[in-house]
């Protein structure tokens, strides 16, 4: 195929990715905020310490995350079909990608807040601060350059998984590479993507680091 023929599919490869990537992102940064600092408050000895409720959060985190993603998309078929109706195209790859991003942030939040000086949060409570408010004006201002680092981290593992969407139907960057790369033995069109995801892989990266240090002079 020739360029011209190839740049209108390059772009929409572009966008599909970009949806997949931009809503599992919010979807899953959001649920792994939440479950990551359910983590932290009901550990033993914290804010909202549930000895039950932990083990049972940090069980599923710890069955979800370290499954490969593809074999992942394949166990949560039953369920991505009761949820989206069914289990293949870009609705459906979306979906577990929030489910699996949600799990790793997960993690990356309760290890940032478990390194956050114990005094400061037991200053707070000497104060009587309510829960709520130790998490609104201590945890979350005190590990918000380590969470917006992880926000990254969770990027690049978020377009990562948005690279195998081909395989379900999803199209985007990965799907392109395959078809018009590999499977035509055009490894130019394979560097091109390559060369396209590491250039906003290293955008975000320096946005990261950027907002990290911006955070960390407050």
């Amino acid at each position: 195929m020739t360029a011209d023929q190839l740049m209108p599919l390059l772009w929409e490869a572009f966008l599909e990715t970009s949806w997949m990537v931009v809503v599992a992102l919010a979807v899953g940064g959001v649920l792994g905020l939440v479950i990551g600092m359910g983590l932290y408050l009901t550990r033993p000895g914290n804010l909202l310490a549930n000895r039950p409720v932990f083990a049972v959060i940090n069980v599923l985190v710890n069955v979800v995350r370290p499954v490969p993603f593809i074999i992942f998309l394949v166990a949560l078929g039953p369920v991505t079909r009761a949820v989206v109706g069914k289990t293949i195209g870009i609705e459906a790859f979306t979906f577990a990608m929030c489910i699996m991003s949600a799990f790793v942030f997960a993690r990356l939040v309760e290890q940032n807040l478990v390194s956050i000086d114990p005094g400061v949060v037991e200053a707070a409570r000497a104060m009587g601060a309510s829960p709520l408010r130790i998490v609104r004006t201590v945890l979350i201002p005190e590990a918000l350059s380590p969470l917006i680092l992880g926000t990254t981290f969770l990027f690049v593992v978020v377009l990562d998984m948005s690279a195998i969407g081909g395989y379900l139907g999803a199209g985007g960057l990965g799907d392109f590479a395959i078809v018009y790369g590999y499977r035509q033995y055009d490894w130019a069109v394979t560097g091109i993507v390559v060369g396209i995801i590491i250039v906003i892989v290293q955008l975000i990266q320096w946005l990261g680091n950027t907002l990290a240090k911006r955070a960390l002079r407050r």
